[in-house]
């Protein structure tokens, strides 16, 4: 079946974890694009606050609290979302959060509640997700992974384990899709280490501050992946192309790869700083905080634009380009020969 997406304009998004970070990001620019957007979240400040901004800029919002750990909270968002909204046609499944921790070391209540989240949120809301769009003819379901759904690194392992198990379970919904002929294209975006709130919000058993390992981008990659999935759909967007590159190095040279996390893959994460534990939101969101970008600023370089990023969403003006720069090289060559 030939799936329709809507431009941007005409659409009705709903989007999970969308109190900050990613999820604050991508509602804010899809409303600045034309779409009605429905904010779900646990934080109802944060909600509040991110609907107000949209309807300040001329946008239509709603918002609907809500833990994505639970079915029937999430089903009931839902529902108030198409009530006040009137349908929707586009899923993002964003809501997570991050530990800091070794393996070993690990509680496992801790880890059952991250999978909570991060796993089983992204199945609940896909469920869901395509129970919508089928109703309203057709959308897009994207699901938030990460550069670590390919690749584990240390102190993350937790987290790295759901987010592989995310990219298995949106393979496995694709496949199921694909077969059932439904009118609903189905994306994975893979951010890099991106500029978020993350490492605030994330459970840290460590003794030192949380970073991001370089190279660290922009909230706003991830955004532009997000939306250009919505109206063009594709199975998997990587969001930096930083994380594309550490996946091929897993993948062609997996124990070089271990090699290099075990020797750079901690220190790379940690500050000299001690843990500030006052923002953890593992178990519950707390007032404060709710920016869309972090403050990784303070650590190292941020980078503001992905050339993986914009190659993937317009290759054939990345064709015309390089098969620019090359004629301009080889005539630059040939005049100073002569």
């Amino acid at each position: 079946m030939k799936i329709e997406l809507k431009p941007l304009a005409q659409q009705v998004v709903l989007i999970t974890g969308a109190s900050s970070g990613i999820g604050r990001q991508s509602a804010l620019r899809f409303a600045k694009a034309g779409a009605k957007v429905a904010l779900v979240a646990r934080n109802e400040e944060a909600l509040r606050s991110a609907v107000a901004e949209i309807e300040a800029a001329g946008g239509v919002a709603t918002y609907a609290v809500a833990d994505v750990a639970d079915a029937e909270q999430l089903a009931a968002a839902a529902t108030s979302a198409v009530a006040k909204l009137g349908h929707l046609t586009t899923w993002v499944n964003n809501a997570g959060v991050g530990m800091y921790t070794k393996i070993l070391a690990t509680d496992v209540v801790d880890e059952r509640r991250l999978f909570e989240t991060n796993f089983w949120g992204v199945v609940n809301g896909s469920r869901l997700a395509v129970r919508h769009l089928k109703a309203s003819g057709g959308g897009a379901l994207i699901n938030l992974g990460s550069e670590v759904s390919d690749i584990s690194i240390p102190i993350q392992g937790m987290y790295a384990t759901s987010k592989h198990a995310i990219r298995g379970f949106t393979d496995a919904l694709r496949d199921e899709i694909l077969a059932d002929n439904l009118p609903v294209s189905v994306t994975l975006i893979k951010p890099a280490a991106i500029n978020t709130p993350f490492t605030r919000h994330a459970k840290n058993n460590l003794m030192h501050d949380a970073t991001l390992p370089p190279p660290v981008y922009d909230v706003d990659i991830v955004a532009d992946q997000i939306l250009h999935a919505a109206v063009h759909g594709g199975r998997e967007l990587y969001a930096g192309g930083g994380g594309r590159i550490t996946a091929l190095l897993g993948q062609h040279f997996p124990n070089l790869t271990d090699h290099l996390m075990a020797t750079w893959g901690v220190s790379h994460q940690l500050t000299k700083r001690p843990a500030d534990r006052s923002y953890e939101s593992l178990y519950s969101s707390r007032p404060g905080f709710h920016r869309t970008h972090g403050d990784v600023d303070r650590d190292r370089y941020v980078q503001k634009v992905s050339l993986y990023g914009l190659a993937r969403r317009h290759p054939l003006a990345s064709l015309a380009l390089a098969s620019f720069s090359v004629l301009a090289a080889g005539l630059v060559l040939k005049r100073d020969h002569h």
